[in-house]
């Protein structure tokens, strides 16, 4: 059986430590802000990212291109090795179609090796609980054709549950109208989201104050996850707030018994389109 890597976009959303010490590659976008463009996990901290968000500045985003994505797994191939590739979500990015396109053109010039890549779906720590998974089962010796096979069929079992603070950026992002971000705004509204089976965030709901949202999230989580039986871990993201996600990990110690959660920063790439103060958990269930 040939080695393999899996390799992730940078969207993976997780410390830099985490993938390190696993040694999974990551592919990398890039955002800019203020005039400067940085790479995504390694420019700018989480607390200067915001901060110049709160101050008013605007982040764009940029997709990895083809020639790019290529030259990111060609490395492993000439190296003798097979490569699994976790994609970011095409319903909130090309990226996953660049990757793609690369894999096409891999596969040509090397025929001897394996190329995958996968459309996880998933956004952020969604992407990074999918590959825990896959990690977990590549060391229990599985093939690289059957974890890409786990992850195809368990893909639309991670469940994303959101919601942000400053409805102006989900306005900026095309979600809402600016009608409902300046009216919610104003009564502290907060929308809560999540990630439906096209990969793409869909408003679905709203609370008035945040520690209701921050609740709310925790109680469909625990809706979903109540028939599944692997969650042996809950994941949590936050935009520079981690009081509130320390306060999320408290209802999901005591609504769903699981004591195993990492909490990380939203990356910048994602919190450049989420804006700070956003919350979401991570965890497997029934359905999205």
């Amino acid at each position: 059986m040939s080695e393999f890597v899996i390799t992730v976009n940078s969207t993976v959303d997780l410390p830099k430590e985490w993938l390190e010490e696993r040694q999974v590659p990551v592919i990398a976008l890039k955002y800019t802000i203020d005039g400067e463009t940085y790479e995504d996990m390694n420019g700018l901290s989480s607390k200067e990212f915001f901060q110049k968000l709160r101050d008013g500045k605007m982040a764009t985003t940029s997709q990895i291109n083809p020639e790019q994505a290529k030259e990111a797994l060609e490395p492993f191939l000439k190296e003798g090795k097979d490569v699994l590739h976790l994609a970011f979500s095409s319903g909130l990015s090309g990226t996953c179609n660049s990757m793609m396109m690369a894999a096409e053109e891999l596969k040509e010039e090397y025929p001897d090796r394996k190329v995958i890549v996968i459309d996880t779906l998933c956004a952020c720590l969604g992407e990074a609980l999918l590959l825990y998974y896959a990690l977990k089962r590549k060391s229990e010796g599985m093939s690289i054709e059957e974890v890409a096979k786990w992850v195809e069929e368990n893909k639309l079992h991670i469940c994303h549950d959101v919601t942000v603070d400053d409805l102006n950026h989900l306005h900026r992002g095309g979600r809402i109208s600016k009608a409902t971000a300046v009216v919610g705004t104003m009564v502290k509204i907060k929308p809560i989201i999540y990630m439906d089976n096209e990969g793409k965030l869909q408003v679905i709901g709203k609370e008035r104050g945040r520690k209701k949202s921050l609740n709310k999230i925790v109680d469909m989580a625990v809706e979903q996850a109540k028939n599944w039986k692997e969650n042996d871990i809950v994941m949590i993201t936050h935009g520079d707030c981690v009081e509130d996600a320390e306060y999320v990990a408290g209802l999901v110690r005591e609504k769903m018994g699981i004591d195993n959660i990492l909490i990380n920063n939203i990356g910048t790439v994602i919190g450049s389109h989420t804006g700070p103060g956003v919350v979401a958990v991570f965890c497997m269930g029934d359905h999205r």
